[in-house]
């Protein structure tokens, strides 16, 4: 009977430490998946910004082009205005064409990819940018009278 209970005893110990050390195995493999699913929402992400990135550059290029074709239709019906309105004129579409020109060249220079400075970039230049379109509608509206 001693002896039956030493190898129940044995079995018992031996079993609980499989246990454990199953547990143990399970919870490491539990932590290396969920290292593996940040690695992967991190590289998801980081892509999803890229792609905002890129978006965002392509819509504004596309209105900055806009603005340059519009700035060059009224370059040329300014070319036939009276020489009192051409003079201001020309002045304030060469101001708007300078902006036009900054906006690109700093949307061209933006290399960041960190969330939180995009964010900061982004709003400031779209402050700009609506800027730009006050005054070009400004002057558009005042060149058609």
């Amino acid at each position: 009977m001693p002896l039956a209970i030493a190898v129940f005893m044995t079995e018992t110990m031996f079993s609980s430490c499989q246990s454990s050390t199953k547990k143990v195995e399970n919870a490491q493999d539990n932590l290396q998946n969920a290292k593996d699913n940040v690695v992967v929402a991190k590289q998801e992400l980081n892509q999803a910004l890229k792609d905002s990135i890129q978006q965002f550059k392509k819509e504004s290029e596309e209105k900055i082009s806009n603005y340059e074709k519009n700035i060059a239709d009224l370059k040329a019906k300014i070319a036939i205005q009276k020489k009192e309105n051409k003079a201001l004129y020309e002045k304030k579409l060469a101001r708007l064409e300078q902006k036009s020109n900054d906006l690109k060249k700093k949307l061209a220079d933006y290399k960041k990819d960190e969330k939180d400075k995009w964010t900061s970039f982004k709003n400031e230049f779209n402050h700009d940018m609506d800027e730009l379109s006050k005054e070009f509608k400004d002057l558009t509206v005042k060149n058609t009278k």
